[in-house]
């Protein structure tokens, strides 16, 4: 019986070599002329004269969106053909709601660690904006057969229309971003995760604020600059910022606030993430690759992690659980790294996980440990703002954070950071980076 040998090559390692995104905007305002693939095409572009591979060694785009085109759901592969790359540069688009930017990268991960590719573009985009009026399906199941049959005559469209009267149902439904099994809005879900984990309107507002100043800061002394990379809408006007930072805000100002998910609730929209359009790309390369093509890298992945939880229980709790999975594939507890990342779709849900963290008794009922995974150092989270003050285009916001938290690593000379992202559905994500070199 033969012996199989074990190989004695060094493994591959995926690299960050580095990212750009597009300045994040409030949805309706600057961007409204762009839908998903022009702001990837625009991130994209950008990322490529910023770090000039050359185009025939891509082999490949994965991205992720949430508001996907229902003519074009691959928005990967529509930004390779916009930006006209190589035909040969496959490409792919994943969705794993406000964690698809995340899901992108980790799968671009993947392939090249597994020898499947070297250079890959991964990253994210969503439009709000440009968000689809879907007709509610009681019209599309009484007139498709009838559109799409080919063989309808006058009589087949007059009995459509009887069955249809009295037209009320023609009326395009608003989307909403909802639970399909609770029928919640992720509002809702928080607003009951706050109660349940005491967190208070004063508390959510602080947190708000701080995420604004610090963002703020960030935009100050040019902690951005490397990564935005202004775009030009149709109508000439370019955008150089994000719009959504408030340098001036304060408690004060957001105690004026009225609540807008439950009557009496704390969640407002000054503690919640707004609605946004952007996108984000990262340009990865196996680690030898990179130095061929002369490029030095910032951050590889260490570990990541994917979890999911009873949508009817806490929402948003994912990362809680996520995160000391991600550690414990990386061989780290969470007093060992260096820089704590956490995806803000409400201030009320990043206080909920920061407290099931630091809980023994969450470790010991959903993690299976003995002691609590630890305190975050508040100097260690979030140290340049996240979504609350940014904004948060759904597809774009992994690759943000990754984008940042590379770049964060290699100006502060740190070497680990724990990412942690919530996403609708009841599902979690976290990865940890490490510093390169």
């Amino acid at each position: 019986m033969a012996t199989r040998r074990r190989s004695t090559a060094k493994p591959r390692r995926a690299v960050i070599v580095g990212g750009v995104r597009t300045p994040f905007v409030k949805a309706f305002t600057q961007f409204l002329a762009l839908d998903t693939i022009d702001l990837g095409a625009a991130a994209v572009k950008a990322l490529l004269e910023r770090y000039p591979v050359p185009r025939a060694a891509i082999d490949s785009i994965v991205w992720g969106g949430v508001i996907l085109p229902g003519a074009s759901p691959n928005v990967g592969r529509e930004i390779a053909l916009d930006l006209r790359l190589p035909f040969s540069v496959e490409a792919r688009t994943v969705t794993r709601a406000c964690a698809s930017g995340l899901q992108a990268i980790t799968d671009a991960v993947a392939a090249i660690e597994r020898g499947d590719s070297d250079v890959i573009i991964a990253g994210g985009s969503d439009s709000t904006s440009n968000a689809e009026l879907k007709l509610p399906q009681e019209v599309v199941r009484t007139a498709g057969p009838v559109l799409m049959g080919g063989k309808a005559g006058p009589m087949d469209y007059l009995q459509v229309v009887a069955q249809l009267a009295p037209f009320t149902s023609l009326i395009p439904r608003i989307p909403k971003i909802a639970e399909r099994t609770t029928g919640e809005v992720m509002g809702q879900a928080c607003e009951r995760m706050a109660t349940r984990n005491d967190i208070s309107r004063e508390a959510q507002d602080a947190f708000t604020v701080q995420s604004h100043h610090r963002a703020a800061a960030a935009v100050a002394s040019g902690r951005f600059d490397d990564e935005i990379a202004p775009v030009q809408t149709p109508s000439g006007n370019s955008v150089y910022a994000d719009g959504l930072i408030r340098a001036d805000t304060s408690a004060e100002k957001l105690a004026r606030l009225r609540p807008v998910f439950a009557k009496g609730g704390t969640l407002t929209a000054g503690n919640s993430s707004p609605l946004t359009d952007g996108a984000a790309a990262v340009l990865l390369m196996e680690e030898g690759a990179a130095k061929a093509l002369g490029f030095t890298p910032k951050a590889a992945f260490r570990s990541w992690a994917y979890v999911g939880v009873d949508p009817a229980d806490q929402l948003l709790m994912g990362p809680a659980l996520a995160m000391p999975k991600a550690l414990e594939r990386a061989g780290l507890a969470l007093a060992d790294v260096d820089l704590v990342d956490m995806h803000e779709a409400f201030a009320a849900q990043v206080l909920s996980v920061l407290a099931m963290l630091r809980s023994d008794a969450f470790a010991q009922a959903r993690l299976g440990r003995d002691a609590a995974v630890g305190e975050v150092d508040p100097a260690r989270l979030n140290v340049h703002g996240g979504s609350l003050a940014i904004g948060h285009p759904f597809g774009a916001t992994g690759a943000r954070m990754v984008t940042t938290m590379a770049n964060e690593l290699v100006l502060s000379d740190k070497q680990h950071a724990v990412l942690g992202i919530c996403a609708a559905g009841g599902l979690g994500a976290a990865a940890v980076l490490e510093r390169v070199g």
